[in-house]
C-alpha cells in the first residue's frame, strides 16, 4: 500500500494573519532605517556634533514609532469598528429573516463549486451548528473570534519602527568622526537590502526588483538630506 507522504503545510486564516503581521513588522522597520536614516545624514551634513546626532536621531526615533503607533491604532480600530457593524446587521439579518439567510448562504456556496442539492445541506449544517460564524466566514470573510486588535498594531508598529530606527541612529553616533558618515550610508543599505529582499520573498515576489526599489529609495533619500544638511551647514545655518 502507497504511503502517503508527510504534509506539514500551515492551513486556516491564521497564516494568513500571522503573515500580513510580518508583512507589516518588516514595512514598519523598513520605515524606521529610511526615516532615521535620512534625517542623521542630514544633520550630519551640517554639523560634526555627536550630541546633535543624538539628539536629532532619538527625535525622529520617538517622533516616528508614536507616529507610526497611533496611525495604525487609529486605521486598525476603523477597521474594527467595521467588522463588528457588518457582524451585527448579520446578526439582525439572522434574526429576521432566517430563511432568506439561508438562501443566500446556499448561492454563496453553490458559487464556489459546490452542487445546488450539497450547498443547501452544508448551509443547513453550518446554520444548524453557528449561523453567525457560517455568514461571518463565508459571506463577510470575517472570524468572529479574530477580530482584528488595534492595541497589538500599534505596538507592533511601534516596536518595528523602533528596532528599525536604532540601526541608523548607533552607526551614526557610536564609530569615529571620520568614519561614521560611510558606515551610517553602508549599514542602512544592507539594511534595506535585507528587508526588500525578506519583503518579496513574503509576498512571493522576485526579490531583485525589490531590493533595487529598497535601496534605490534609501540612498535617495540619504543623499538628498545630505546635500540639504551640507548646504545648510555652509550657508551657517
Amino acid at each position: 500500500m502507497t504511503e502517503v507522504p508527510a504534509h506539514d503545510e500551515a492551513h486556516g486564516g491564521g497564516l494568513g494573519s500571522r503573515l500580513n503581521w510580518l508583512r507589516a513588522a518588516v514595512l514598519g522597520a523598513n520605515d524606521g532605517v529610511v526615516s532615521t536614516a535620512g534625517l542623521v545624514v542630514g544633520v550630519a551634513g551640517a554639523s560634526d556634533s555627536r550630541s546633535a546626532l543624538l539628539t536629532a536621531g532619538l527625535a525622529g526615533l520617538l517622533a516616528g514609532s508614536m507616529s507610526m503607533a497611533a496611525g495604525e491604532y487609529v486605521s486598525v480600530s476603523t477597521q474594527r469598528d467595521s467588522e463588528k457593524a457588518a457582524l451585527a446587521e448579520e446578526r439582525r439579518e439572522l434574526r429576521e429573516q432566517p430563511e432568506a439567510e439561508l438562501a443566500e448562504l446556499t448561492a454563496l456556496l453553490a458559487r464556489r463549486g459546490l452542487s445546488q442539492d450539497v450547498a443547501r445541506e452544508a448551509a443547513v449544517q453550518l446554520t444548524e451548528r453557528d449561523a453567525l460564524r457560517a455568514h461571518a466566514r463565508v459571506e463577510l470573510g470575517i472570524d468572529p473570534d479574530d477580530l482584528t486588535n488595534p492595541w497589538h498594531a500599534a505596538g507592533a508598529s511601534f516596536l518595528a519602527f523602533t528596532v528599525g530606527a536604532l540601526l541608523p541612529l548607533l552607526a551614526i553616533v557610536l564609530p569615529p568622526a571620520a568614519h561614521r558618515l560611510w558606515i551610517t550610508v553602508l549599514s542602512v543599505l544592507a539594511a534595506l537590502a535585507f528587508t526588500g529582499w525578506w519583503s518579496a520573498r513574503l509576498g512571493a515576489a522576485p526579490p531583485a526588483r525589490a531590493v533595487l526599489r529598497n535601496v534605490g529609495g534609501g540612498a535617495l533619500a540619504m543623499a538628498v538630506t545630505y546635500a540639504a544638511g551640507s548646504l545648510l551647514g555652509a550657508a551657517g545655518v
